[in-house]
């Protein structure tokens, strides 16, 4: 299909050469690739945005942008940014706006990208000034916009403003982004008149976490079709009558958020698809222009065209979406000190680094390549040999035990237990120490069944017990269960032993919860352990 669309997309533009208009067309005549435009562009703007301050361009979106796309930059990068956030929030007392409350939100979702809390900021809680209804509302509908993405990005709870006249809820500001629905679908500033791609998009991105809610998945379906009745023939998006990169990414990072392909038929036309049409802005070297007829680089467009890009690498990896960061760890190195939280059992320890650069060929460019290269750098998981880590094949039981004590850095144990754990085997010190802190049982009083897979709900149930040894609270009542487990459409099927771990791992982010299902019965892989394992040492410090 992609094939077809590409051709398609290149009989139209040599008709519309052939009609006499101009266009710019991709160096050499040929078109990117995703990978290709998202590392041209993030090195773009890492080599533009030299020092990032609070401000919408040349700050906070290249930060965000740069994080989610996991480009490499170093840590100093992002150390410099929030010291930088620290120093314009003090001088300003923690207001950093007196109407316009788009500016928390902006910061908010910067500052979650790089993994740091927005509740304390020199001592401010940025979150706070978003419970203040009235105030944020009074830009308009960009004000519960924004505010929703902000505090859902990393689920901050809805902040209580003793000062505000009205205190805000979140079904408040999804009430008002409904009510400013325009008849055909679509949304503006101004609530009359034609729609707007960008604010319609931007509104799907926020309305997308709560199309539980009938009435909005109703305004979302509408959404996007206006959406699609909007977009050009070439798979671009205009707003005031000119084509351009910033409504083309918008739209981009709206379908992303609400899991929706490029290839889906409302968003192709004359087989051109939307990257395609946001391609017809990139110049290769240079960014990405606001409009075809454009001289040069757009600091605004190509900040939003890498948002956008990194939202539709995240997609096709399977990777949380661009603004659902529960998976975002500490890119500063500040709260990466290894020591662990308070209440962990006295014998977790961190794990240093000792092969620095270790990696597999097998997994370059997998969706979970960052963290297996982190578990293998510290010892803590190995390969299947030297060179070949087998990303997609099972883990076993023995596996298992080896790379959770490992990465606990629990001291290794004998045990009689198990007839089938003989004292020489390779894996025998670190089964009986899983088994003596309470991470594994046996499949019997007896047997072990050291090279039998282990399903993803047993996998849940062991990290959770990890989780506690580490100082993590992962009691949940039924009500949280319920709440948790009730957005997958096979949550029946995990077993009644297994769910309130499984809704932990969810709510503390060691399972993705972008996913439709669980598929507890089926066997877990090594790479999805080890991000499960990678995202529990990040939430418990021990990184």
């Amino acid at each position: 299909m992609a094939s077809m669309a590409k051709r398609g997309c290149s009989l139209l533009l040599a008709l519309v050469l052939a009609l006499g208009l101009v266009v710019q067309t991709q160096a050499a005549g040929s078109t990117p690739s995703l990978s290709q435009a998202l590392t041209g562009t993030a090195q773009y703007v890492y080599e533009t945005v030299k020092a990032p301050q609070v401000g919408s361009i040349g700050g906070d979106w290249a930060v965000l942008g740069l994080a989610r796309s996991g480009y490499t930059v170093p840590a100093q990068y992002y150390r410099d940014y929030s010291a930088a956030v620290e120093a314009y929030v003090k001088a300003c007392n923690g207001v950093l706006h007196e109407k316009k409350y788009t500016e928390y939100s902006r910061v908010i979702l910067a500052l979650s990208s790089i993994g740091k809390d927005a509740r304390d900021v020199a001592g401010y809680d940025l979150t706070k000034a978003l419970g203040d209804y009235d105030q944020t509302v009074w830009q308009g509908v960009n004000g519960p916009i924004w505010a929703l993405l902000a505090l859902d990005c990393r689920n901050y709870p809805m902040p209580q403003n003793p000062q505000a006249k009205t205190q805000a809820t979140r079904q408040m500001y999804v009430d008002y982004i409904l009510s400013c629905q325009l008849p055909g679908g679509g949304w503006n500033l101004t609530k009359t008149g034609t729609a707007d791609p960008d604010l319609t998009a931007m509104a799907l991105q926020a309305l997308a976490r709560y199309q539980d809610q009938t009435n909005v998945k109703q305004a979302v379906s509408q959404g996007l079709t206006c959406l699609s009745r909007l977009q050009n023939p070439d798979g671009t998006f205009s707003s005031e009558g000119v084509a351009n990169g910033e409504s083309c990414a918008q739209v981009m990072i709206a379908l992303g958020e609400l899991g929706i392909s490029l290839e889906d038929a409302r968003f192709v036309k004359n087989g051109c698809t939307l990257l395609d049409g946001l391609l017809t802005f990139y110049r290769p070297g240079q960014g990405f222009v606001h409009a075809v007829s454009g001289d040069g680089a757009n600091q605004m467009t190509c900040e939003q065209a890498l948002l956008a890009l990194a939202s539709l690498q995240r997609a096709q990896s399977g990777q949380n979406s661009l603004y659902q960061m529960s998976d975002a760890r500490d890119l500063t190195g500040e709260s990466q000190t290894g020591q662990g939280l308070p209440g962990k059992h006295a014998d977790v320890q961190s794990s240093p680094v000792i092969l620095p650069g270790k990696t597999f060929p097998d997994i370059a460019g997998h969706p979970n390549q960052a963290a297996i290269e982190a578990l293998a750098a510290r010892g803590i998981i190995n390969g299947m040999t030297d060179t070949t880590f087998a990303p997609d094949e099972t883990m076993t039981r023995a596996q298992f035990a080896t790379i959770v004590v490992r990465g606990l850095g629990l001291p290794e144990q004998t045990t009689q237990v198990f007839d089938d754990v003989k004292a020489g085997d390779w894996f025998a010190p670190y089964v009986g120490s899983a088994y003596a802190y309470g991470i594994v049982k046996g499949k019997s009083a007896t047997r072990f069944d050291p090279n039998g897979t282990i399903t993803r709900q047993e996998a849940a149930v062991m990290v959770a017990r990890a989780a506690k040894l580490c100082g993590l609270d992962t009691e949940l009542d039924a009500a949280a269960v319920r709440d948790t487990l009730a957005q997958f459409t096979d949550y029946v099927t995990a077993g009644d032993w297994a769910r309130q771990e499984l809704a932990f791992c969810y709510r503390q982010g060691i399972l993705d919860d972008s996913a439709l299902t669980i598929q507890p019965l089926v066997p877990i892989l090594r790479c999805e352990i080890a991000q499960m394992l990678y995202n529990l040492l990040g939430s418990a410090q021990l990184l």
